[in-house]
């Protein structure tokens, strides 16, 4: 692993509970890992402190198979090879594109200085733009002037925090998708901290889902969607609810008895005997129930938003359970309509019941 992050914990003098505890991941090299959750999560220290930036309580950080944080050892930020894209930038205003770019290599001589900035603006598709300055440009231009910047020194890591929360939503995932191939170009390995999954999705190769300084699962973003290791991960990730199962062994096979009826592709659930009476919650996405006329469940459309291409229906079913689900947008079906749904999950996820 390029970068290794070991049991890792973080505390902030005064606070009784660490903002990152028992962390442990690892990045491979010309990977780009996402760090998503809550505000107040712990994803922005866990990456300050990859950075040298805060210093480690308890657990290692190694880049490159060497310790570079522990609880004795804090090699200064200067010292990892570290290019930082902040949130807001931190262009200086007064100089322009290109000697904001050649701010990290003003050692090297001009002529390699005039190469480096023009090979970097190139790869970011902003060539040709040393002599203007940050205000002429877009946010969107701007923040891959910050990425250049960054870039220009080739850093052995790349770390990005909130890079485009500034920038208008319908900006952020193109830029996101943008970045991703930029990064790539470059074989950079990079950490990226985001609250936005869509962009999380986007950049990633592979996201880990934070909550109160605790990494619940560091997974590729299909397994994170379809097979959540807890129950925050399940919340967090998509649109879905839980609803009340019993497992019930049927011959060789478990089938989860649900309000939607029988569910049988339980091959990676674990046995009746892991929940008191096989009582639990099974996960159901909005993508796992199909509106079906000819189905015997019939739900009350309570809630509908337009996507576009689909609505998402939030549905209550007789006995009051609530489901939701994606329907494509020729189904334009009104508040208050019963129609006819089914279940059709290919992974069934399985929870102890909420208490």
């Amino acid at each position: 692993m390029f970068l290794e992050v070991s049991q890792l914990e973080v505390r902030y003098a005064g606070r009784a509970q660490a903002a990152v505890q028992g962390v442990t991941l690892g990045l491979r090299a010309g990977d780009i890992g996402v760090l998503i959750g809550p505000s107040g999560c712990g994803k922005t220290t866990l990456l300050r402190a990859v950075a040298g930036l805060e210093p480690v309580t308890a657990g290692e950080i190694r880049l490159t198979k060497s310790v570079v944080g522990s609880a004795t050892l804090n090699v200064p930020p200067e010292l990892r090879r570290i290019g930082m894209v902040f949130q807001d930038y931190a262009l200086f205003p007064h100089l322009t594109v290109g000697r904001n770019v050649a701010f990290g290599i003003h050692q090297l001589p001009r002529a390699e200085q005039a190469a480096r900035v023009a090979e970097v603006l190139r790869l970011v598709g902003l060539e040709g733009s040393e002599q203007r300055y940050p205000h002429e440009l877009s946010g969107g231009q701007q923040q891959r002037v910050a990425l250049a910047r960054a870039l220009a020194p080739r850093p052995q890591l790349m770390l990005l925090d909130e890079p485009f929360s500034n920038l208008d939503v319908d900006l952020r995932e193109r830029l996101a998708h943008e970045v991703r191939g930029i990064l790539k170009a470059a074989g950079a390995t990079a950490l990226f901290v985001t609250h936005d999954q869509f962009e999380a999705f986007a950049i990633g190769d592979v996201i880990g889902v934070m909550h109160e300084g605790q990494l619940h699962q560091w997974d590729d973003a299909y397994t994170l969607y379809h097979r959540p290791a807890t129950r925050f991960v399940a919340d967090f990730i998509g649109h879905g609810v839980f609803a009340p199962a019993t497992l019930v062994q049927r011959g060789n096979h478990v089938v989860a008895q649900t309000p939607l009826g029988e569910l049988t592709d339980l091959d990676e659930c674990p046995l009746p005997g892991s929940y008191p009476g096989g009582e639990c919650d099974v996960l159901l996405r909005a993508d796992d129930i199909v509106h079906d006329d000819h189905a015997a469940v019939q739900a009350q459309i309570v809630r509908k938003s337009f996507r576009g291409s689909e609505f998402l229906y939030t549905l209550r079913l007789a006995g009051g359970h609530t489901v939701l689900a994606h329907v494509p947008s020729h189904h334009d079906h009104a508040l208050g309509e019963w129609i006819g749904i089914r279940a059709q999950v290919d992974h069934v996820v399985t929870f102890p019941r909420a208490q």
